[in-house]
């Protein structure tokens, strides 16, 4: 059994400094913070890009998450963690050959480490309320919401944060029904592709 406590403290630092670099998670946060409800009761998932999904999921194993299931794409693969009461781990990395040339993680891992959140995923009732609450705030979101309406999952980033003019973090809106945890990866990698060129 994993050191909760800990884990809590490790995740909550993760969103907290995940959140003081990405415009559109402050404004989320400071309309569920009005609310009385705050980010944490609404986190779906958390982010990780690296170079190495294995090694880098070591800070969490001994603190409770275990793996759930392995995620593959064109030029990218990605591991699950889950663990009860806590945001799903989502660690992703560019295939370690020819594959993964294409991937645009191994340039995100190489400017902004691998110590930091990529996106962080919450979980809304109605995708295009929050939408409309956020844009109306001046958050753009980059494509369109992925998932029909009465499907198990439905999902949209944000425009990317700029950072010294590269795409630094998203934020994900996330709607899910009859009872579905999971990711479904042509979703997944039309997320991906949704910010690689903006």
């Amino acid at each position: 059994m994993g050191n909760f406590k800990e884990l809590e403290i490790r995740i909550d630092s993760y969103v907290q400094e995940y959140v003081s670099r990405n415009r559109a998670a402050q404004i989320a946060k400071t309309i569920l913070d009005t609310a009385g409800i705050g980010m944490k009761p609404i986190l779906d998932h958390i982010t990780i890009r690296t170079n190495n999904i294995d090694e880098r999921a070591q800070e969490f194993l001994p603190l409770g998450y275990v793996y759930s299931e392995t995620l593959e794409y064109s030029d990218w693969h990605a591991k699950v963690y889950r663990t009860p009461g806590f945001p799903s781990l989502f660690v992703d990395q560019a295939y370690d050959d020819k594959r993964g040339a294409t991937s645009v993680i191994p340039r995100w891992v190489n400017q902004f480490g691998d110590h930091t959140l990529h996106h962080i995923a919450i979980l809304v009732e109605d995708i295009e309320a929050a939408m409309s609450q956020l844009h109306h705030k001046g958050i753009n979101f980059s494509g369109s919401i992925l998932g029909e309406k009465g499907d198990v999952i439905r999902q949209i980033f944000s425009v990317p944060e700029q950072v010294e003019g590269a795409p630094f973090s998203v934020l994900e809106l996330i709607e899910r029904h009859a009872g579905y945890q999971g990711f479904s990866p042509p979703q997944a990698d039309a997320l991906m592709q949704s910010t690689v060129n903006n």
